[in-house]
């Protein structure tokens, strides 16, 4: 979709980058607009070398599946902030507080009483022979009886006041690190913008987080010693290796895989050079199916065996709990809002993009009448694979996409191509529209819920395209929220 057709978060609509005296720069723009227009293209090219030198001593590196040249790059920085204004975030966080509940109370029922199926909001099938649904669970509650502490809700912006869910992020959000890094780098590259503009920040986010999995200790719980929190990696293989080694590090907790824990008579234990040091909270960044051998994949060699048996005991905490990645489901993201009246008795404060699911056969019907138009997703899809984005597509892709649909329907939803916001991003060629989405992400512990203002902005480097997602080449911006 042409960027002349979607809402500029700086111009509005229809206008043209590089005329700022033609256009209606937003408020919360003008400080923006007029730093760009102070900046000649040559500083604004050696700020964009000293970004990029920033990240490759920081050595921010992102795996690209299925790219012949190169297994790990640096994913690609714009030094333009992208800009909220405080009215407008307030909003976003009354809505996002609201839907994260709602998550929370929905993974707790059909784990516990399912009393949402029993009322027929969803088709019973589509919770418990869901792939995310872990039957393991059933009848468990967690620790704390919060089952998704770390969420990552990304949000799409298609007009002054109109925000959407694009997904839910509920099992092992990512994306973290970059939005810290972010701000970091631009306060070395422009103070003098911070100095102008009030923005809120960011750099709360590893205490707020270490306060969050505290407060879900069992033993903290029952009046016992400081908890003990450590991060599960699968390794340095993993793409995201480095947000795990970044975080750890933030928060002041050891890294660990698999190797590194044990657990005796249901208790978790950390090897040390001191000795075995009990394990209190687990920040898991690995898959539920390879978490412990004796319960899951009895391959993996990256889990923790007994680990479950620790869990189910109340001897551990685990965040995010397993069997969250039921929420993650795209079908499932398209009863959200049905889901968040149940719980909530209210409105959703933040609508959901319209959905087709493809299991309906009206809804098949009227997806394959209309391929050409629409974006079709994988329900258990993730990082931009397996969708098709109908008007970028070929006659063939169509065809092939389609034959897919009617072998698997329940396997795809599809979803009308959104004009998404767009800002302005420094590109070889000077200042230009890209099309960009929103990750915030929300904490919930026994102390409460806590956003930190803002999130990480994911932005399309490619002119025209609306794919954000790093994995497929997209990069990132630094997210501020200011007052209005």
């Amino acid at each position: 979709m042409p960027a002349a057709t979607a809402f500029d978060e700086m111009y509005g609509i229809g206008s043209a980058y590089g005329r700022a005296s033609d256009v209606d720069v937003s408020l919360a723009y003008r400080s923006i607009q007029a730093w760009i227009d102070q900046s000649p293209p040559a500083v604004m090219a050696a700020r964009r070398r000293q970004a990029e030198l920033f990240f490759r001593r920081i050595g921010i590196t992102f795996a690209v599946y299925g790219d012949p040249d190169a297994t790990e790059r640096l994913i690609p920085f714009d030094i333009v902030p992208r800009i909220l204004a405080r009215s407008e975030w307030n909003i976003l966080e009354q809505g996002l507080k609201q839907r994260v509940a709602a998550l929370n109370a929905f993974l707790a029922d059909v784990y516990g009483p399912r009393d949402i199926l029993r009322a027929g909001i969803l088709p019973e099938e589509l919770v418990l022979h869901n792939p995310g649904y872990c039957l393991h669970m059933a009848g468990r509650k967690p620790p704390g009886g919060i089952w998704t502490h770390i969420a990552g809700i990304d949000l799409v912006r298609t007009g002054p006041d109109e925000f959407y869910v694009l997904e839910d992020n509920a099992r092992t959000p990512s994306g973290v690190s970059y939005m810290l890094e972010n701000r970091e780098v631009m306060l070395k590259l422009v103070p003098e913008l911070f100095n102008s503009l009030k923005v809120a920040p960011v750099e709360t986010y590893p205490e707020a987080l270490l306060e969050t999995l505290a407060s879900v200790s069992p033993r903290k719980a029952r009046g016992g010693n400081a908890p003990v929190c450590v991060l599960l990696t699968p390794g340095s293989h993993n793409s995201a290796f480095y947000e795990h080694s970044f975080l750890a590090d933030k928060l002041g907790i050891e890294l660990v895989e698999g190797s590194d824990l044990f657990v005796r008579d249901d208790i978790v234990y950390m090897r040390t050079t001191e000795g075995p040091e009990r394990v209190d909270v687990i920040y898991r960044r690995l898959d539920d199916a390879f978490i412990d051998p004796l319960v899951f994949n009895p391959a993996s060699m990256l889990g923790v065996p007994g680990l479950m048996a620790a869990y189910g005991a109340g001897n551990v905490t685990l965040a995010n709990a397993v069997g969250t990645g039921v929420a993650d489901d795209k079908a499932i993201y398209s009863y959200m809002p049905e889901i968040i009246r149940f719980y909530t008795g209210e409105e959703p404060l933040l609508n959901n993009v319209p959905t087709w699911r493809c299991r309906e056969p009206e809804a098949l019907g009227y997806v394959l009448d209309h391929l050409a138009e629409l974006v079709v997703k994988e329900v258990d899809g993730s990082g931009g694979y397996g969708m098709l984005i109908g008007p970028h597509a070929p006659a063939a892709t169509l065809a092939a996409f389609a034959a897919k649909l009617k072998a698997q329907p329940d396997k795809f939803i599809a979803q009308p191509t959104l004009a998404l916001s767009t800002c302005p991003t420094a590109t070889d060629a000077g200042i230009a529209a890209r099309h960009v989405d929103l990750r915030p992400f929300v904490l919930t512990g026994t102390n409460g819920v806590h956003i930190v203002p803002g999130g990480l902005t994911r932005v399309a480097m490619t002119p025209g395209s609306l794919v954000v997602n790093s994995s497929q080449g997209g990069g990132t911006k630094d997210t501020w929220v200011v007052d209005d």
